[in-house]
């Protein structure tokens, strides 16, 4: 890691607020933050007269938060009864490899291949978010879904690879890929995609740190922010009716969407 210089308190303040904001949504809708704090760290600090972060560095450091987003989420849902154990097992082993892959080899990417990878990634996101998933079962959820295992391993591989190089934990894909291609209920993959979530961003914030992608100050604070913010969301999603909750998340993905791409676009006209 490396330390990022001037961090005043204007600066410090509008950090925190970003990862809280963030980690709020990540643990509401089971996510792990950085389908929200990637396009804020990378256009908010310029926008209010800071200093920019570069893509590579927002990566870094989104890897960072993603970690503690994701432990205040599974944390607030380890009584739930809708953690899959089998499904994180699967899923977390595939995902690990991929991340691990991603993150390292992304140094050596240029910014603007990374910023267009993440803009790939959030319109598949999009798309799969509009494929009907299965409709929640009362009397199931959590170790009692099934579901095919070499499918689950298959997609959280390459989910992996892709978030590994923007620094994500893959959530935000891994979320549409559970409900739309696996078939698994909204409440349990709210709960599963972030313990899966949790081990992906240690593969991508490995690969990050080991090629001087994480600033250190900057990830530090967002990891206070997401250790206090991902459990409160997570508490106030487990009261919401999934139906809420998969539109947020899909506004959420769709919106940045639309937006990464605008931007994309005028950097190339």
């Amino acid at each position: 890691m490396s330390a990022a210089p001037d961090l005043a308190l204007p600066f410090i303040l509008t950090l925190f607020a970003i990862a809280f904001a963030g980690s709020f949504i990540s643990g509401m809708v089971g996510i792990g933050g950085a389908i929200v704090n990637y396009p804020l760290l990378l256009y908010i600090p310029p926008a209010l007269g800071f200093a920019a972060f570069t893509a590579h560095q927002v990566s870094g450091i989104s890897a960072v938060q993603v970690i503690a987003a994701t432990i205040g989420g599974v944390w607030a849902y380890r009584s739930s009864g809708f953690l899959n154990k089998k499904l994180i097992l699967t899923m977390g082993i595939a995902v690990l490899a991929g991340s691990f892959i991603g993150g390292f080899g992304s140094s050596g990417l240029e910014e603007l291949t990374v910023n267009v990878v993440y803009g790939i990634l959030a319109v598949l996101a999009a798309v799969l978010m509009l494929v009907p998933g299965k409709e929640e079962d009362p009397d199931g959820g959590g170790d009692d879904v099934q579901f095919s295992v070499p499918l689950a391993a298959g997609l959280a591989f390459v989910v992996g690879l892709g978030a590994g190089i923007v620094g994500a934990g893959g959530s935000f894909l891994l979320v549409p890929v559970m409900l739309s291609l696996l078939k698994i209920p909204a409440r349990t993959t709210i709960a599963t995609s972030l313990a899966v979530t949790f081990i992906s961003s240690i593969g991508s914030t490995a690969g990050k740190v080991m090629t001087g992608q994480v600033l250190l100050w900057p990830a530090v604070i967002l990891v206070v922010a997401g250790l206090l913010a991902a459990p409160l969301g997570a508490k106030a999603g487990q009261k919401m009716n999934t139906k809420v909750l998969k539109w947020i998340l899909a506004i959420l993905i769709i919106g940045t969407a639309v937006n990464i791409w605008r931007n994309l676009l005028l950097q190339l006209f």
